[in-house]
């Protein structure tokens, strides 16, 4: 009886006689174009959380996530997350976070699907080569701002719940959605909102899923880590006001002389950070994870084309994957207050502030790290005997992510990638930050998965983002896949 019952679930699943998976996935090749209309749709709304002249199509973007999720049966909700602080004093309201739940069956496993719907900054003139509020299909790429990142996946998502509904097909696991509209700024007011539902939204949810990040290669990937991120600013203030170059220069000391001679003491050419203490914290490599590295589908040549530059600080697979993703970095990122304007501007800046981050990794403490950093700084500028001032502060403190890839959230993972790909996922971690991941798991305790559907080559970010057909429907079917995985687990 045991036999004859797996047999039959497993012929039930698998489509023999094209039932269920052979239907759902017809089903997203039949509708592809309806698909793709629906993220030109949302691409075409100017999403982007950075620009408070736009906060009304953030708003109307929130509202089309919550009418989508309403069109196909689902229990909706806009969460009033409060308003941000502006800096002339006033403030304004912070988008709604879209909560929609389809199924309540105390016998499946339940799983939280989130994602965002803001996006970064674009314009035509910053060189992208199409209108980045247009959708634009180029030799089977769709070119526009918050295509991969993170819409499409987003809607990736929604289409999969769809797919079940409209062919009157069970889901498999009762499915939540958390969609937030401020991500790109740093998830104001989310923090706030998960602690406040732990008991109520999350009691019931067994597993987050993540997918605001993307493949390494042409290869389907599974994401179990990211780095953290503390991000500095260091203000050296002396004259109080700018001065003139030729009638001052040679008689004060200089902000900005201070502040490069401190910033120089951050790493050294050969990327070696300086700072006692940093290097020291990071987490051995273990065997297993060097093996993990080791079989990753990465090719060091093409990673330098695709840069553009001819030599990196690491040739090995190993070793660069490894500082990529599990060693923490410097980089520096600008200087306030430097007159850098076009022309020859011969001013010296009365205050300069300098900007820079360390990426941080698994046994790094953002606090620990911004005592050692500040009394490093400090140290140093005192050798200078400047008569400036120094302030060092640390704005921003997002702590690393690293998943146990041997539980079974992680095998329903591998065997959705080898149901729809035919090939065993790359098992990768992060170099960037996504801090909301740490949150999820130190409030709800919850086992969390990233299942990236964006390309190696989308362009997140920059200039002509885009995500392919091929990973916006195929990615479809991933998820299609997943749901199924995971309820294949053993319920507790």
């Amino acid at each position: 009886m045991i036999g004859f019952s797996f047999v039959f679930v497993f012929l039930m699943w698998t489509g023999v006689g094209g039932f269920r998976f052979d239907n759902l996935t017809h089903y997203v090749n039949s509708h592809e174009e309806e698909f793709v209309e629906t993220l030109r749709t949302w691409v075409a709304v100017e999403s982007d959380s950075s620009d408070i002249g736009k906060r009304s199509d953030l708003h109307r973007m929130m509202d089309l996530t919550a009418e989508k999720l309403r069109v196909i049966g689902g229990s909706v909700a806009m969460v009033d997350v409060g308003v941000q602080a502006l800096a002339n004093g006033s403030t304004i309201d912070l988008p709604k976070v879209v909560t929609a739940q389809f199924g309540s069956d105390p016998d499946k496993h339940t799983i939280c699907i989130y994602g965002h719907v803001d996006v970064q900054p674009a314009k035509k003139e910053d060189g992208w080569e199409t209108d980045p509020y247009q959708l634009t299909d180029i030799n089977g790429n769709l070119y526009g701002r918050g295509a991969s990142d993170n819409k499409a996946p987003v809607l990736a998502w929604i289409h999969t719940v769809e797919v079940y509904r409209a062919l009157n097909i069970e889901l498999p696991v009762n499915v939540k959605f958390l969609i937030e509209g401020m991500e790109e700024t740093g998830s104001d007011g989310l923090d706030a909102l998960i602690v406040a539902q732990r008991d109520t939204f999350f009691s019931d949810v067994d597993y987050i899923i993540i997918s605001d990040c993307g493949w390494l290669s042409r290869r389907p990937a599974v994401t179990y880590g990211t780095r953290g991120n503390c991000y500095f600013f260091a203000e050296v203030s002396g004259p109080k006001k700018d001065l003139h170059s030729g009638v001052y220069g040679g008689t004060v000391v200089e902000p900005m002389t201070d502040l490069i001679g401190i910033m120089d003491k951050l790493i050294s050419p050969s990327g070696e950070i300086l700072i006692p203490g940093i290097r020291e914290a990071v987490a051995a490599l273990s065997d297993e994870e060097w093996k993990i590295y080791q079989d990753i589908d990465f090719d060091v040549e093409r990673y330098k084309e695709d840069i553009g530059i001819s030599e990196l600080m690491y040739n090995n697979k190993v070793d660069l994957l490894a500082h990529r993703w599990r060693h923490p970095t410097v980089s520096i990122h600008g200087i306030e207050g430097a007159f850098s304007a076009p022309g020859t501007k011969t001013v010296i800046p009365a205050k300069v502030t300098g900007k820079f981050s360390i990426r941080q990794v698994p046994n790094m403490d953002p606090g620990v790290v911004e005592r050692q950093v500040t009394d490093y700084l400090n140290a140093a500028f005192s050798k200078r005997k400047s008569p400036n001032k120094l302030n060092v502060t640390m704005v921003i403190g997002a702590k690393p992510w690293l998943a146990d890839v041997n539980i079974p959230l992680y095998e329903a993972g591998r065997a959705a990638v080898r149901r729809v790909f035919d090939v065993e996922p790359d098992m990768i971690r992060e170099g960037g930050t996504i801090p909301i991941a740490k949150t999820f798991e130190d409030v709800t305790g919850k086992s969390i998965i990233m299942l990236p559907i964006g390309g190696f080559d989308d362009g997140l970010h920059s200039q002509n983002e885009k995500i392919s057909r091929y990973n916006y429907i195929e990615g479809t079917k991933l998820f299609i896949s997943f749901l199924h995985e995971v309820s294949q687990i053993k319920k507790r």
